[in-house]
């Protein structure tokens, strides 16, 4: 917050997994959402649009301590819908795909019912809410994807994904030589449809996280997709990862560790 207020951005992004890992809610009515108020109070008109998703790490379960902070201006909660930001179009996507982990909230199928070697299904893990049968066993990130987009404009548009697109820089995980009944885990653990809505739909700017290892294991983290520009602030370390970029100039974008 001190950062947005040196710096006074006319917007900043926060791309989930935002939360520690007990007592979110005391972190959101504690910390971000008095943190953000005192910071709106002094920066006055200078204040930027704030956009917020949440990420898998980030149960469900606060989702609305999320919605209730942010309808007092303190930030624009985005998962699955659209906020103008002119001249551009922002969406905010937090599902991922099925992944080793326990927590299912933001976990749906990608493509099809197919789950890796190694991953469980988004019906067979944790739920802090709950999702209708349906949902959790028939809803594609595909699906959603082509719904949340049927009106978006590629060169004014910025999609704010949580998961990266798949078999790219900024999905690498690091599961080398590790196997699941002798099958060798892949490596690219992004979303098939997410690369796939990027190459059909070729939106101006994407914004990913979710594999925090992906920077530290290529030093990537800034890809071109077509006319894409895609930028991944994840990171594994103890410091804040900061991506600045401009909407007009996305491949100008620079990343800092502080």
């Amino acid at each position: 917050m001190a950062q947005i207020n040196r710096e006074v951005p006319p917007a900043v992004f926060m791309g989930g997994d935002l939360l520690p890992p007990t007592g979110g809610d005391a972190f959101i009515h504690g910390f971000l959402e008095p943190g953000f108020s005192s910071l709106r109070q002094e920066m006055g008109d200078d204040f930027p649009r704030i956009f917020l998703i949440l990420g898998n790490d980030d149960p469900r379960i606060h989702e609305s301590s999320i919605r209730s902070a942010g309808a007092k201006g303190n930030w624009e909660y985005i998962h699955d819908t659209k906020a103008e930001w002119a001249p551009w179009q922002i969406f905010g996507y937090a599902f991922v795909p099925p992944s080793p982990f326990r927590l299912k909230d933001w976990e749906r199928y990608d493509v099809s019912r197919f789950v890796d070697p190694g991953c469980t299904h988004p019906s067979e893990g944790v739920l802090t809410c709950p999702v209708p049968e349906s949902e959790l066993e028939f809803f594609t990130i595909r699906s959603g994807l082509e719904e949340l987009a049927m009106d978006a404009v590629a060169d004014r548009s910025i999609f704010m994904f949580h998961a990266p697109p798949y078999n790219t820089s900024l999905d690498r995980a690091d599961l080398d030589d590790r196997f699941v009944d002798h099958v060798p885990m892949d490596v690219h653990v992004g979303s098939i449809a997410i690369r796939r809505f990027i190459e059909n739909h070729q939106p101006r700017l994407t914004l990913h996280g979710h594999v925090h290892e992906a920077a530290r294991l290529t030093g990537i983290w800034k890809e071109i997709m077509g006319k894409t520009v895609m930028l991944s602030a994840a990171h594994d370390g103890e410091e804040l990862c900061l991506v600045r970029f401009s909407p007009e100039e996305p491949q100008a974008a620079v990343r800092e560790l502080i």
